[in-house]
């Protein structure tokens, strides 16, 4: 089962997306800031996560700049923020892709989608090279 870590301080848009996610068959943690949003990122291992640009603590380029440093975990930026500059300033902070608040969750869940099938291909072409070096 796939594993999702929303950070995010909007209680009622975590409700919504932990209850969408569920329902799709994801597990969801979630942190409310972005210090226990790392603090998890690091400790746990998760397949996507999503990223709040504003939180409280350290907001989410920092986050996203500190976990680059451990680990590669596909990030997805939610924010309200949709300023080109936002945009290139969270892709360029180690972000995979950045959505914009308020979005369609139909699309949201198309783009972890995306990021899972890309993620398992990896997976597999890495597979394939060490059956290939083996024999």
């Amino acid at each position: 089962m796939y594993r999702i870590l929303i950070i995010e301080d909007e209680e009622g848009l975590v409700e919504f997306l932990e209850l969408e996610l569920q329902y799709e068959g994801y597990e969801v943690d979630v942190a409310y800031d972005g210090r226990q949003g790392l603090e998890l990122a690091t400790k746990q291992d998760y397949h996507v996560i999503l990223l709040d640009l504003m939180l409280p603590g350290l907001n989410g380029i920092e986050v996203c700049r500190r976990l680059r440093m451990v680990k590669d975990t596909p990030i997805i930026m939610l924010t309200a923020r949709d300023s080109v500059m936002d945009r290139v300033m969270g892709l360029d902070s180690g972000a995979d892709d950045y959505v914009v608040k308020p979005f369609a969750i139909e699309e949201l869940l198309a783009r972890i989608r995306v990021i899972l099938r890309r993620e398992e291909k990896k997976k597999q072409d890495r597979s394939f090279l060490r059956l290939k070096i083996l024999n």
